[in-house]
């Protein structure tokens, strides 16, 4: 394999890991959890889970070529859960195929990726204020791999209590 092949593979890594982390974090939350609010000037889990479909779909345009940014309006949990694994999948699918990415590998890691996995981060953090916390989990050994992008991930979990 290529180093340039290592490269995608390791960001269709990333992406799989995001899946099953920002999939967990969104799984089961309370029926008001999209629009839970700490204070006035921080995002609500709603607002922060259409960033992070911005941020996919904005990825997606890098790697075709053609930068464009949205910045979406909130849709309703479910559906903003939705958007989040289709952009996922379309993302990966691109970096699946044998098409050119336009930008270096390693700026659409630093960029619109390690984004989105702070964001996840935020999401869990604000589940545990919002009195749902995500159970903790043992990642490194969770059953990851390239190309499960969806939000059917592996039940075979190592969680903590």
């Amino acid at each position: 394999m290529s180093k340039q092949n290592e490269s995608r593979q390791l960001l269709r890594h990333t992406l799989a890991t995001l899946a099953y982390r920002g999939g967990k974090a969104v799984a089961s939350a309370p029926d008001d959890f999209s629009t839970f609010r700490v204070n006035d000037t921080t995002r609500t889990p709603g607002q922060i889970l259409a960033h992070i479909g911005d941020l996919l779909d904005w990825a997606l345009s890098i790697a075709r070529g053609h930068q464009t940014w949205n910045n979406s309006t909130p849709l309703a949990w479910d559906d903003e859960v939705a958007r989040f694994f289709t952009a996922l999948a379309a993302f990966d699918s691109y970096l699946a195929s044998d098409s050119e990415l336009d930008y270096p590998q390693e700026k659409l890691f630093q960029g619109p990726i390690a984004d989105a996995l702070t964001h996840v981060g935020q999401i869990a953090m604000l589940r545990r204020m919002a009195g749902a916390p995500v159970k903790g989990e043992n990642y490194f050994v969770a059953e990851i791999e390239a190309g499960r992008i969806g939000s059917e991930q592996s039940s075979k979990r190592y969680e903590f209590g």
